[in-house]
Order: structure tokens, then C-alpha cells, then sequence
């Protein structure tokens, strides 16, 4: 793998670009498809169609990680925006023949929802695959900083295309950024992980060898043989043909044998859960109670991303990470605080400076704990550690929406942040436990 710096490598640079427009389209798809709800059926429909995109994300989760390992993380995300991208291009044609129609956003949002369950373990998949170990950290900022940039792009150009050519012209422009996505993608390089086991495939029996005897070696980046083979295989190629459901037993008991990636996995989980959706639901409610202004809120959310980008950008420069436990539960524990800090404060500018700071905190707390994950799983589960990492944080927070509204009412705003402190304390002591000592980036 090559030495630069992630951010000067331009196969890193290429996937970081893929992301962006990846995510971008994703942040713009949600919003063209509520406005077509809405204005297809009105607001009662919005959140069951929403649902109706969440519930096989959720689902399907743990599939799409044994995909990823079995196929590789690459070649499944080419499939996956391939698929996102006519499935939308559909839905914008669709949409602009007839209208709106209920029953096609219906469709469209459960078929998101499915590919979304293959696409997020890719994601997590593929960074040890573009650079060497000790760029993860880099890697991980950057990811985080194009989400902060996704965040606040997504909304803009979304909310342009729909009031000037609709929902049918909003669809077209998703479908756009995704086959934009799709082709940086194609562009992408990979190459074996450190660590990695020679691939075999599970009914033929041992790791194949060429020649006899020696095993198989994988040149960075494809740029052809080594030496020692005459002949080169993708690392993606050999491809297991036993059941995906056994694939999926093996990950999950790998990781119940392995402790310390236990632990890990439940640091990250607790560490984001309140961090995926419920807080901005927290945040409204807060705003709320306070009697605080729409704009006000506004100002709180885009401090927070504002704050998780400088935290982003700052880990994606930085050239080493000490103590990287400590580091992670530091941040944690400060997150505790300032998300607790933050449900009792009255007045509209400290809760802007608090919404910067927690979002500089959980910032730096999300970039170290994914990038450990990465470099302590073995490579060939690192697809299903991460959707068992992205079930617990992103595929069950629409089920944390009730359990948010049902605690600010019964004992306010105020309460259900200390609950989201107390969670990030929890995180905070996991991660120094012992069986997470020695940990480094």
C-alpha cells in the first residue's frame, strides 16, 4: 500500500469523491421523496413511507455485510449505486409522466431501503482495502468531514431543484450524483489488506497457490504481479459458494470469540446511538420547550456540523493519534458532559457555542472509534463487524424516534439529554476496560 498521505493519494481522493456525491444524493433523495409524499397523499403518509425504506434497511443489515465480505466491498458498491441510480431515474421519469403516485414512492423507498442495507457495510468495508493501516485515522476524518459536507450540501440542492422543476426534477439530480458517485467508484483502485488470509473458496478446499506451494500475492492498487505470481487474481475473486446464512453465523461468532473487538463494537454503538437521528428530534423538542425560534434551531444544528467538520478535518491532517483509548474515552466522557450541559441551558447562544463543541467532541470520538474497528477486525469479517456497527447506529435509530418524543414528554427535553449522557458515559468506561488496553492507531 502506498505511504503518502491519505489525503494526497489520489485513489483516496477519487473514493473520497464518491462518497461526498454518494451522500449527498442520499440527504437530497430523503427530502424529494417526503415533498412527493406529501404532496402525493399529504403529511399523515410521510413517515410510512419513510418507515417503509427503514425497516428492510434495517433487516437486511447483517446480509449486506456477508455480502461485502464475499464479493468485496468495491465491487458491491458499484452494484449498489448502480441499482440506486436507475431505481431513482426510474422514479424521476415516473414522476414526471404521471405525478406523484403513492404506491411508485412506496416501491421506490422500499427498494431504497434494501440496497441502503447492501451499501452501508461496503462503506465500512473498504477503507483498509485504499490505503495502509496507519492512514485509517486520516481516512476516517475525511469520511466524517464529507458527511458534515453532505449534511449541509444535500438540503441546499435538494430544496433548489424541488421549488424550481419539482419532485420529478429533484429524483433526476439524485440519480445524477449517484451515477457521478458510480463512476468515481469504477475508478477506485484496490488493493489486499495487511493481515489478510490468501481468499479461498470454502467448497474447493485450501488456499490455492501459483505455483504449487507458494501463495498467491496481490500487487497495491492493481498495478499488476508481483514477482512471485505469473498471473494475477483480483482479491475479490474467489468466491465462497457456501450459504450466505453460514457466512453470517461465522461472522457473528467471530466476534463473540474476539473480546476485545466486542467491546470495540459496543464503544462505537453506544458512542453514536444518540448521535444518528434522536438528538436533532431532542434538539426540536428542546427548541420547543425553550420557546427558542426555528432559526435558533437551525443555528444549533449547523453548529454541530460545523464542529464535527473542523474536528474531521483536523484528524484527517494529524499525523498520528496517541493513546488512541484514551483519546476515545476522553471525548466520550466530554460528549457526556456537554450533551447534558446542553438540555438544561436557557439561553438561544450558549446553546449554538454547546451544539459547536458537541459536535468537535463526537466528531473526534466517531473518526477514532471507526478507524480502531477497522485496523483490529480481521479483513475478511471487516463487512460484517461494520453492519453490525451500522445496525446499532444508523438501522435502528428510526426506532429511537418514539422512545425520544415519549421521554421529552413525560419528563421533558432536559431529561431525555442526561439519558443521552448517560449512554456516552457508559461508552466512555467500556473504552477503558482492559480488554481495549494496547489499542493504537
Amino acid at each position: 500500500m502506498t505511504a503518502r498521505p491519505a489525503y494526497r493519494d489520489p485513489n483516496v481522493l477519487r473514493w473520497l469523491g464518491a462518497y461526498t456525491t454518494s451522500v449527498t444524493g442520499d440527504v437530497a433523495y430523503f427530502m424529494a421523496l417526503a415533498w412527493a409524499v406529501a404532496r402525493a397523499a399529504g403529511p399523515a403518509q410521510v413517515g410510512a413511507v419513510l418507515a417503509a425504506g427503514a425497516i428492510p434497511r434495517a433487516v437486511l443489515m447483517l446480509g449486506g455485510g456477508v455480502l461485502a465480505d464475499r464479493f468485496g466491498p468495491r465491487r458491491v458498491l458499484i452494484g449498489s449505486d448502480l441499482v440506486r441510480c436507475g431505481v431513482v431515474l426510474g422514479a424521476a421519469g415516473l414522476t414526471w409522466a404521471d405525478g406523484p403516485q403513492l404506491w411508485a414512492l412506496y416501491a421506490l423507498a422500499l427498494l431504497f431501503g434494501v440496497v441502503d442495507a447492501v451499501f452501508m457495510p461496503a462503506v465500512g468495508a473498504l477503507p483498509p482495502r485504499l490505503t495502509d493501516q496507519g492512514q485509517l485515522a486520516r481516512v476516517q476524518g475525511m469520511r466524517v468531514l464529507a458527511v458534515r459536507f453532505s449534511n449541509a450540501v444535500g438540503p441546499l440542492i435538494g430544496s433548489f431543484v424541488l421549488a424550481v422543476q419539482g419532485a420529478a426534477g429533484a429524483f433526476a439530480v439524485v440519480g445524477v450524483l449517484f451515477g457521478v458517485s458510480l463512476g468515481l467508484l469504477m475508478a477506485v483502485r484496490t488493493g489486499p489488506v495487511a493481515g489478510s488470509r490468501p481468499l479461498r473458496d470454502v467448497a474447493a478446499g485450501p488456499a490455492r497457490t501459483d505455483p504449487p506451494g507458494r501463495p498467491i500475492e496481490f500487487a497495491p492498487h492493481g498495478h499488476g504481479p508481483t514477482e512471485s505470481t505469473p498471473h494475477r487474481h483480483d482479491p475479490d475473486e474467489l468466491v465462497p459458494r457456501r450459504p450466505l446464512s453460514a457466512d453470517l453465523r461465522e461472522g457473528l461468532r467471530y466476534l463473540r470469540r474476539n473480546g476485545r473487538l466486542r467491546r470495540l463494537v459496543w464503544v462505537i454503538a453506544l458512542g453514536e446511538m444518540c448521535f444518528s437521528g434522536p438528538l436533532s428530534a431532542g434538539l426540536v423538542m428542546l427548541a420547543d420547550e425553550r420557546g427558542w425560534s426555528a432559526a435558533t434551531l437551525g443555528w444549533i444544528l449547523a453548529a454541530f456540523s460545523v464542529g464535527g467538520a473542523v474536528s474531521a478535518l483536523t484528524m484527517a491532517v494529524a499525523r498520528h493519534v496517541p493513546g488512541a483509548r484514551v483519546v476515545l474515552a476522553g471525548s466520550l466522557l466530554v460528549t457526556a458532559v456537554v450533551v447534558a450541559v446542553l438540555g438544561r441551558i436557557g439561553s438561544p447562544g450558549t446553546a449554538v457555542a454547546l451544539g459547536g463543541l458537541l459536535g468537535a467532541v463526537s466528531g473526534v470520538a466517531m473518526v477514532v472509534g471507526n478507524a480502531l474497528l477497522q485496523k483490529e477486525a480481521e479483513p475478511r469479517y471487516l463487512g460484517r463487524v461494520t453492519s453490525v456497527t451500522t445496525l446499532c447506529t444508523l438501522g435502528l435509530s428510526p426506532l429511537l424516534f418514539p422512545l425520544t418524543g415519549l421521554v421529552a414528554a413525560a419528563w421533558g427535553a432536559a431529561t431525555f439529554f442526561a439519558g443521552c449522557g448517560v449512554i456516552c458515559v457508559l461508552a466512555a468506561v467500556t473504552a477503558l476496560t482492559a480488554p481495549l488496553r494496547g489499542m493504537r492507531l
